[in-house]
């Protein structure tokens, strides 16, 4: 079995390690949604709940929001609009501004996520995280572990199943 440098190397490479757990959960969360017949990535799902959230936004606003670069968000946006999750807003007096909002497909896919799916999301994330204490490393460690013992997209699935049984 290869070693896993980026765990050997401690503090140095936390970023790392950070955005691997991160990658990760995102992953396995997308592979539970479209097990759920919901095909969007997993990076696009703050930016569907801000609009949800705060009406139509320009570039802009979505990327102060998000914190994230507005060429990421203008790239998001576009294959958005090419799946009819959104649409131009109308713009008001400056036409400069090129607000977007959600389409109604768009705001009944966030809806029955918030609604069905998120929740579930949420309790696996949740209950994976219960035991956590002590240095961060060492809990990198022990969600890694978790994850390696059952996938997030599993866990949500038994989550869903536990509700459909109780």
């Amino acid at each position: 079995m290869v070693r896993d440098f980026t765990k050997e190397l401690g503090y140095l490479p936390l970023g790392s390690r950070l955005k691997r757990v991160g990658e990760r959960m995102q992953a396995e969360t997308a592979r539970f949604l479209a097990s759920e017949g919901i095909e969007q990535p997993p990076g696009i799902w703050p930016l569907l709940q801000t609009l949800h959230g705060e009406g139509a936004l320009t570039v802009g606003e979505l990327a102060t929001a998000l914190g994230v670069s507005q060429p990421g968000v203008t790239r998001s946006l576009r294959q958005l609009t090419a799946d009819g999750m959104v649409k131009p807003a109308p713009a008001g007096e400056d036409q400069r501004r090129k607000p977007v909002m959600l389409t109604d497909t768009g705001a009944s896919v966030v809806e029955r996520c918030m609604r069905d799916l998120w929740p579930h999301v949420e309790a696996a994330v949740r209950e994976m995280c219960a035991s956590l204490d002590g240095p961060i490393l060492q809990q990198l460690d022990r969600i890694e572990e978790e994850l390696d013992s059952l996938p997030l997209d599993r866990r949500v699935a038994r989550k869903m199943q536990e509700r459909d049984d109780g």
